[in-house]
């Protein structure tokens, strides 16, 4: 039964990472659609976010059976209950980029950014592709000492969030409020995004360690 059970709970953390990678290939086709003003590429992310739908059933079928019929106590409990938090963090993840892609077929064949905010937007969907990137690979390795550098990533996408705002603010004149009203959406959107990788982290952390990340952080200050 307990080799069973650890079976089981192996294939939740694969599940757990292909939702992660499917994340990372949907940002990627979204923010392309949406600076390359490509509508195929907007339905390609728009049909992995729907994949995302299914891999959700799936991870929470895997947790539940793993709670009502092995009956795990302690880490493994941990473990399991961390799970289904990290299931609905990635699946989040994935509805925000479907509003993204929803936003360039809105507005496809036009643009939805104009050409002075492109190269913000471009570095904002290039960080969430490298946190969505950094989020796997710590969900395979369930290293706590890798999952703690998302904070700093977060730090970069905050501030080309509130970088983006100010290049809204001083193009109000020039764009429609249609427009205005996208983009600081869009904004929005990766901060978002960012945020939830930045929750995938921090779960992994308590996951591994069965502390909180402050709690780790100031246990390992406390080693130095």
């Amino acid at each position: 039964m307990r080799t069973r059970f650890h079976e089981d709970l192996e294939q939740l953390a694969n599940q757990l990472h292909t939702m992660c990678l499917r994340d990372r290939a949907a940002i990627a086709a979204a923010t392309g659609g949406l600076l390359d003003v490509d509508l195929e590429q907007c339905e390609r992310a728009v049909d992995i976010c729907q994949e995302l739908d299914a891999l959700r059933d799936q991870c929470e079928h895997t947790a539940v059976a793993l709670l009502a019929l092995q009956s795990p106590v302690a880490g493994e409990l941990r473990k399991v209950v961390t799970a289904i938090q990290l299931v609905a963090n990635l699946h989040r993840m994935g509805a925000l980029t479907e509003h993204i892609a929803d936003i360039a077929r809105r507005r496809h064949p036009e643009p939805a950014v104009p050409e002075s905010m492109r190269p913000i937007v471009a570095r904002m969907g290039a960080a969430a592709v490298a946190m969505a990137t950094g989020a796997a690979a710590v969900l395979a390795s369930g290293d706590p000492d890798d999952a703690a550098q998302f904070e700093a990533q977060d730090d970069t996408m905050d501030g080309l969030h509130r970088e983006l705002l100010t290049a809204v603010l001083a193009d109000d004149e020039h764009s429609s409020k249609a427009v205005v009203v996208d983009v600081t959406l869009l904004g929005r959107y990766y901060e978002r995004f960012a945020d939830h990788t930045v929750e995938v982290g921090r779960r992994t952390i308590f996951m591994a360690t069965g502390c909180t990340p402050e709690e780790w952080a100031a246990a390992r200050h406390g080693e130095l």
